[in-house]
């Protein structure tokens, strides 16, 4: 029987390399620095200890250049780990045009996840090998957060607001999810499983469980339910801004202002449509804040989205 501690999760994404390379980078110079400075107290301990012979007059020997030489390094390393860092972050937060986008939803105490083709899953999220992969995030009560160790991701689910978080899985095999934010009594219970499959795999794992509704098409079923249509449809009577095309647009504002309609702008003008008044229309709609739940509203941006790539060339 052979016995080993793993230093490190697997690597399985497209982020892992990079994010390992950085702690490693971090963890030498920190090893380095505490080296130097061990020295130099072992030394001055030495040199210094009782019943020495060390000059303790008070005069000192002061080099300018090697004062400035180690302060200019010390700071040119510092902005070096900074600048790796940020660029690992902007990639991290800029997902592909192509990725497959799955609704996720955080609750107590566990993950549901609905793929565009209408396929749930609760605790388990089924994604290929070689495809990025968007989550879009939303929580039902407290603050979740997604941390997939094995792919170096992690991202909060927030009340009241959607976040995301995108990957690429290099690697078939089953990962660890957990919640990475304490959420109540039951929070280390609160696990789950990303499995990476092979794209034709993933592709039959999809097929087998068709037959649920797509996550835009419920979206406009409940659009038209709850009376939406009435008032954004093409034949509406009633003035309101047109929802075609609208995801990704700028947007001029009654304030003056011009904002852009993603996600955070489609949530808030349908839980707080005073926030944005469109130019050229009055603050006549109604809040949906206590009308739908996490689920109904990323139905609704999806099938809003939806109308976005449907005019697409």
């Amino acid at each position: 029987m052979s016995w080993s501690i793993p230093f490190m999760p697997e690597q399985a994404s497209n982020f892992a390399p990079g994010v390992d390379l950085l702690f490693y980078a971090l963890l030498a110079f920190s090893f380095g620095l505490g080296l130097v400075l061990t020295f130099l107290v072992v030394r001055y301990s030495a040199r210094y200890r009782a019943g020495s012979r060390a000059d303790r007059s008070g005069r000192r020997a002061r080099s300018l250049r090697l004062e400035i030489a180690w302060t200019a390094a010390t700071v040119a390393i510092a902005f070096g780990l900074f600048a790796w860092g940020a660029v690992l972050f902007v990639d991290r937060n800029k997902a592909p045009a192509d990725a497959i986008e799955i609704a996720a939803i955080g609750k107590q105490w566990m993950w549901k996840f609905r793929h565009p083709g209408g396929q749930r899953e609760i605790n388990e999220l089924h994604v290929p090998v070689g495809q990025p992969v968007v989550v879009s995030l939303a929580s039902q009560d407290v603050i979740h957060s997604f941390f997939v160790p094995a792919f170096r991701v992690k991202q909060d689910a927030v009340p009241g607001r959607t976040t995301r978080v995108w990957f690429t899985a290099t690697k078939p095999g089953r990962y660890h999810l957990f919640c990475a934010e304490y959420c109540g009594t039951q929070h280390s219970g609160m696990r789950g499983q990303v499995i990476a499959m092979q794209p034709e795999r993933y592709a039959a794992w999809l097929e087998a469980r068709s037959g649920g509704e797509p996550l835009a098409a419920a979206g406009e079923r409940l659009f038209r339910s709850l009376g939406c249509s009435g008032c954004h449809g093409a034949e509406s009577r009633i003035p309101a801004p047109s929802l075609e095309g609208l995801y990704r647009r700028p947007v001029p504002l009654a304030s003056r202002r011009t904002v852009i309609a993603d996600e955070a702008y489609l949530r808030d003008s349908i839980l707080q449509p005073q926030k944005h008044i469109v130019a050229g229309y009055g603050a006549v709609m109604p809040s949906y804040d206590e009308l739908i739940d996490e689920d109904e509203l990323q139905m609704i941006v999806a099938y809003i989205k939806s109308l976005a790539e449907d005019r697409e060339p």
